[in-house]
């Protein structure tokens, strides 16, 4: 899989953008640049990328909230968060400790804690993925955690040690760096997600794994 330019530092997640109907056999393409969406809904979008810095502790909490516009957002913006437009929200998506409260706005989700190195230094990758049941990512691998929130349909991740599911309502799913992993869409209803990778900087957020098999877990 050829990991576009903009992308080599952010991720190389590959789901499905476009596909036939539910059941059937699925494309598999690479996360792209929001900006390379082309008016298409399903697909994996890179919507931002923020550099983070040394977090200065051994766990991280992410904070997603939602406003009524960008502006009020960005008035409450820290300096580890970004606001974006997404799935038809704006929201505010911040590191930080588990404390961290944004002024106004409503807080849909805090996820953590995210295990990271205390020395290392961080940037946070978002994306928003739109996909219908049975699409499935490449053999991935992250530098890393990485979560998600779900705001309809539910997504199986198999590593070597099993499988975590995430679903909406608030089942979040949380993977420390370094395992690899293969995520399918599961269910019967198309799955919308925002999903942080919150990787080392020297480090691209996403490798291929070459060598690890999948058992087909998730189903």
């Amino acid at each position: 899989m050829k990991i576009p330019t903009f992308a080599g530092l952010l991720s190389a997640i590959a789901l499905a953008s476009a596909g036939p109907a539910f059941g059937q056999a699925q494309l598999a393409v690479t996360c792209v640049p929001v900006s390379e969406r082309a008016g298409r809904e399903l697909g994996c979008y890179i919507i931002a990328h923020q550099p983070v810095g040394r977090l200065n502790a051994s766990t991280a909490f992410w904070h997603l909230d939602r406003f009524p516009s960008r502006a009020v957002a960005d008035a409450a913006k820290g300096s580890t968060g970004v606001v974006v437009e997404a799935l038809g929200a704006t929201w505010l998506l911040t590191i930080g400790e588990a404390r961290w409260k944004a002024t106004g706005g409503e807080r849909v989700a805090t996820i953590g804690p995210l295990q990271v190195d205390a020395n290392a230094s961080y940037a946070a990758q978002y994306m928003e993925a739109v996909f219908q049941p049975g699409m499935k990512s490449s053999v991935h691998r992250h530098s890393g955690p990485e979560a998600w929130y779900t705001l309809s349909g539910e997504t199986c991740l198999e590593t070597p040690e099993g499988t975590m599911v995430g679903r909406a309502g608030g089942t979040h799913v949380i993977v420390p760096h370094g395992p690899p992993m293969e995520l399918t869409a599961t269910g019967t209803v198309v799955r919308r997600a925002l999903v942080l990778i919150l990787h080392d900087s020297s480090q691209p957020p996403t490798s291929r794994e070459p060598i690890w098999v999948p058992k087909g877990l998730c189903r």
